[in-house]
C-alpha cells in the first residue's frame, strides 16, 4: 500500500511521518536523555519490523517500505535528540531558595 502514486499510499506515508514526530515527543517525555534517543528509536523500529514480519508471514522487501522507515527512523531520532538536548542544556537556577529578611 505504500507508494507515491496512489492517495492511500501517500496517506499511509504521511501517517508514518506524523507517527515519527509524535514518537519524538514520546522520547522527550519518557527518555529525557539525548544520548539514549537513537537507541530507543532503533529498538522501536526493530520491534515494528519484527511485528510486520510476523503479521505478513514474510520479510518486508519493497523499497518504499524501507525508505519510509529509514526516513521515519532518522526523523524520530533527530527530533527526539534535539528536544531532549534542549531540556538537558537549560540553565540550572542557583538561587532557588527563598530569601529571608533577617
Amino acid at each position: 500500500i505504500l507508494g507515491f502514486s496512489t492517495p492511500p499510499g501517500r496517506l499511509s506515508m504521511m501517517a508514518f511521518i506524523l507517527n515519527a514526530l509524535t514518537c519524538a515527543l514520546g522520547l522527550l517525555y519518557f527518555i529525557r536523555r539525548g544520548k539514549q534517543c537513537l537507541d530507543f528509536t532503533i529498538t522501536v523500529h526493530f520491534f515494528h519490523l519484527l511485528g510486520c514480519w510476523i503479521y505478513n508471514s514474510r520479510f518486508p522487501s519493497t523499497l518504499t517500505w524501507w525508505l519510509v522507515h529509514i526516513v521515519c527512523t532518522a526523523l524520530m531520532a533527530a527530533i527526539g535528540e534535539y528536544l531532549c538536548m534542549r531540556i538537558e542544556l537549560r540553565e540550572i537556577p542557583l538561587n532557588s531558595a527563598p530569601k529571608s529578611n533577617v
